[in-house]
């Protein structure tokens, strides 16, 4: 069983490529090779293939990342399941996991949502889904900074505030007021949610 992220950069028209461009690559080339891992087409549009453990984690640390640069946002379809043909490429590839991945991002416009899965069950879809709106009240509105933070936890996941602190040339107090205002510690029980449920999930 796999996921699929599928997604958009939101007013990517407003900003040079190069501005964003890069920091996406670098962090997709983490999970693989392009195109047969992930691909960046149509100028703004990715898609990624990553076990499915991964994926909520992923999803919210590449939106944290573009977000990272003032205006810029991402909308993403998360899609679990399986792959039932391999193509040259992730964007030619098929099976229920890309299925589901990309009709759950055709309906992110209308729905006026960024992030969305499905999984294949319609009770943890529900359950999810309602959570990632919740979630998205305070994502959709992080700031730069709150952010950087967000991508600081991620990328150092054991790193205290202090050390956290060290790097950013801040004080301590800073971090901490950073991470309250990222609301960091909901979207780490988001996170440990969707761990707990993924042993629920058969693949299909």
């Amino acid at each position: 069983m796999i996921a699929i992220i599928t997604g958009d950069i939101i007013n990517s028209e407003n900003y040079e490529v190069s501005e964003w461009l890069g920091i996406l690559k670098k962090y997709l080339s983490n999970f693989g090779e392009s195109p047969t891992d992930w691909d960046v087409y149509r100028g703004d549009e990715f898609q990624l293939k990553i076990p499915r453990e991964d994926v909520l984690g992923v999803a919210i640390h590449i939106k944290a990342l573009l977000k990272t640069i003032k205006g810029l946002d991402v909308r993403m379809g998360i899609g679990l399941g399986t792959e039932t043909f391999t193509g040259s490429g992730v964007s030619e590839s098929n099976g229920p996991a890309y299925q589901r991945s990309g009709r759950t991002f055709e309906s992110l416009k209308e729905d006026k949502l960024n992030l969305t899965i499905a999984t294949g069950s319609g009770f943890y879809d529900d359950t999810l889904n309602l959570m990632l709106k919740l979630a998205l009240d305070f994502m959709d509105d992080w700031s730069p900074v709150s952010a950087e933070i967000v991508v600081m936890a991620f990328e150092h996941p054991k790193a205290s505030q202090a050390d956290l602190a060290k790097r950013l040339g801040i004080q301590q107090s800073a971090v901490s007021q950073r991470q309250k205002r990222a609301r960091l510690d909901l979207v780490f029980e988001l996170l440990d949610y969707y761990d707990k449920i993924l042993k629920d999930l058969n693949p299909c």
